[in-house]
């Protein structure tokens, strides 16, 4: 994967003097050519590379820039490294785990990673994700649409989309691409989507980055005041933090934060079963009420 490569590539030359192409592709096993492409692209990247020919020649880091080898820390390299290591989580295969080992081999032991950082990028459905990933990685990388069925709140849909990148963000994975159904770039959630397939080429396009601000992907449409028994203050504090309640002389939690839909006010408060009382909004009231009879009539 190029972006790896590089990466590793920019590593070992911030700990050597200069190393030859040839060395650097039986290090990442690919040809030389790929690896001045890398050089290049490092380059074009403002990375202050020089290459020279020759017997005694290699690739190095322009010596007027040997101050900046100190730039990443071994405690930053950890950090790198325990990002990578990561994607193995959702990949569904070894290959970053390679590529430290790779990097670490006869190295100063700077390579190693931090082994008490363990990130796990998965979810629930492991299984079911890492394909998805590597599919649309690979759509990505290849400049490929994809279509697949997609399943919202509004209902079921075919989608094709142009995808651009993958991001991780609100304890999921998402895609970002062009959808042609609806002419605009939009954010797709992956464990919404089957029937997954690769599509046709499409010629890229200068793309937006998204918005990912809570603000505007979750807007508060409704600011919400209840009172919450003390015995869920575990919950406020991992879902909403500390500064979303305050503790009333009776004990109980005054809640206040911002939802983006009625939906999801009605279900947060019914989870609670009788331990947590609406205030606010006052209209939300009857349909919560409503909720918890329909509930009631399946039972009966």
């Amino acid at each position: 994967m190029k972006i790896e490569r590089m990466i590793g590539i920019l590593a070992i030359l911030l700990q050597h003097e200069k190393v030859t192409a040839p060395y650097l592709a039986e290090k990442f096993e690919v040809s030389s050519r790929t690896i001045h492409r890398d050089i290049e692209a490092l380059c074009l990247a403002g990375i202050p590379l020089v290459t020279e020919p020759g017997p005694n020649g290699g690739v190095s880091i322009m010596e007027g820039y040997k101050i900046d080898r100190m730039l990443l820390s071994r405690s930053d390299m950890q950090a790198i490294l325990a990002g990578l290591r990561s994607l193995d989580s959702v990949s569904g295969t070894n290959r970053y785990s390679q590529l430290m080992e790779k990097l670490s081999a006869g190295s100063s032991g700077l390579l190693a990673g931090d082994a008490h950082i363990l990130i796990d990028l998965s979810s629930w459905y492991k299984s079911s994700l890492a394909p998805k990933i590597e599919l649309l990685h690979e759509a990505i990388r290849c400049g490929r649409a994809v279509t697949f069925t997609y399943f919202a709140p509004k209902g079921e849909t075919e989608r094709t989309v142009q995808p651009y990148n993958l991001i991780f963000q609100w304890a999921s994975w998402y895609l970002w691409g062009f959808c042609e159904r609806r002419e605009e770039f939009r954010l797709f959630k992956l464990g919404r989507m089957t029937d997954l397939c690769p599509g046709a080429l499409f010629q890229k396009r200068a793309a937006p980055l998204p918005d990912l601000s809570a603000e505007r992907v979750f807007p508060d449409a409704y600011q919400v005041k209840a009172v919450i028994r003390p015995q869920y203050k575990w919950r406020l504090v991992e879902e909403f933090g500390p500064e979303s309640f305050t503790v009333q002389a009776d004990g109980t939690l005054l809640f206040s934060f911002g939802f983006a839909d009625k939906t999801s006010i009605i279900g947060w408060i019914a989870s609670f079963g009788d331990g947590a009382k609406l205030l606010e909004p006052v209209e939300l009231r009857k349909d919560i009420l409503a909720f918890a009879q329909g509930i009631r009539e399946k039972y009966l």
